[in-house]
């Protein structure tokens, strides 16, 4: 009965992470230990000094737990001094063996990181969230802007334009962040990624690979697309990325017969400068541009996948495996279906529901 009586303590509570105790005692020194039970998801007793304990993922997170000693008591009461003092001195042993046990701990990384037993972190909604904050406040200013030009308000309006871009750059740059997340999520709910190993690829890879995985682009369409926002993402990492020397590299000018002439750095490396140069995306036009890239992205086919993508739900690698999301993609109505059980699975298991 002690034990399931057991009463959290003040010492544990600087444990490492659960993940980490789990594969210490359990995985690596081989603990006895029970599994899931009622709000909990893993259990070791331990002996400290011939002192019964257990180190304990409940719900309401990892600790160590003194049993109620007095045998006669149904509740759990505060724990002892004494046993304050034991779960600092086992907390203290479990820091410093994670710290001894860090090359099997990545060596369990690199191993399951080759398997599809993975889920992929899903911020897409964040990150698109910010990209129309930043939207929304360029477009502010630059009416802002307008308005005061016509109040004759000089020096408000330029403030206001200077803002104006400033948001609409920012939300460029958000967009181009937003987009190699969500790209990435594509490629696996269309199972053409599936393992640890291939999505780490993929997000060390550039842009463009991302948009030609994720996105066909033998259709037209999509090659204009990706034609134009491919032009636009250069601008964008010279400009910002690379010092901000101008969106075309424009780091120098030199003097010439012509009048001053702006010297290029360019991304070749057999041909690194340059003075040649296309005509720049202004803020605004560039804007379009990725709101009817949108407006068409989510119009084809991929549009199935937008339901998955603004759950905020990881994606799962083993159902890119398993044929899961391949049947999911089919409809609007066999994807919703297939996010209300994930929902219901996803909301059991932080509830520790078994």
């Amino acid at each position: 009965m002690g034990l399931f009586l057991s009463s959290r303590t003040n010492g544990g509570r600087s444990l490492p992470p659960y993940y980490l105790v789990y594969f210490l005692l359990i995985d690596l020194l081989q603990f006895p230990h029970s599994g899931q039970g009622e709000k909990v998801a893993w259990s070791v007793p331990l002996q400290y000094r011939g002192r019964n304990y257990l180190i304990e993922h409940r719900k309401m997170g990892l600790g160590i737990f003194e049993p109620q000693h007095d045998s006669t008591k149904r509740m759990s009461g505060a724990p002892t001094e004494q046993g304050e003092k034991d779960a600092t001195d086992i907390c203290k042993l479990v820091q410093r063996a994670c710290s001894v046990a860090k090359p099997y701990f990545r060596w369990r990384a690199e191993q399951e990181a080759m398997g599809s037993k993975l889920n992929v972190a899903n911020h897409s909604s964040w990150l698109y969230e910010r990209y129309e904050f930043f939207s929304n406040k360029a477009s502010e200013s630059d009416l802002q802007h307008t308005a005061l030009m016509s109040r004759k308000d000089y020096s408000r309006a330029r403030q206001a334009n200077t803002e104006a871009h400033w948001f609409a750059q920012a939300a460029i740059e958000a967009f181009f962040s937003w987009s190699e997340h969500v790209f990435i999520h594509l490629a696996i709910l269309q199972s053409k990624i599936s393992t640890g190993e291939q999505v780490r690829k993929l997000a060390s890879a550039e842009w463009k690979e991302k948009f030609r995985l994720a996105i066909d682009i033998r259709c037209p369409d999509a090659k204009k697309h990706f034609d134009g926002l491919l032009d636009l993402r250069v601008q964008i990492r010279n400009f910002l990325a690379h010092g901000s020397f101008g969106k075309r590299g424009e780091a120098f000018s030199f003097h010439s017969g012509a009048g001053a002439v702006p010297l290029l750095i360019t991304e070749s490396t057999e041909h690194p400068f340059d003075i040649y140069q296309r005509p720049s995306t202004k803020d605004f036009d560039a804007l379009r541009l990725i709101s009817d890239f949108l407006g068409w992205l989510w119009s084809t086919d991929l549009g199935i996948a937008k339901l998955y993508v603004d759950s905020g739900l990881p994606i799962i690698l083993s159902d890119a495996c398993n044929g899961a999301y391949v049947s999911a993609m089919e409809s609007q109505e066999s994807m919703a279906s297939f996010l209300d059980a994930l929902h219901h699975h996803w909301d059991d298991a932080a509830n520790m529901d078994w």
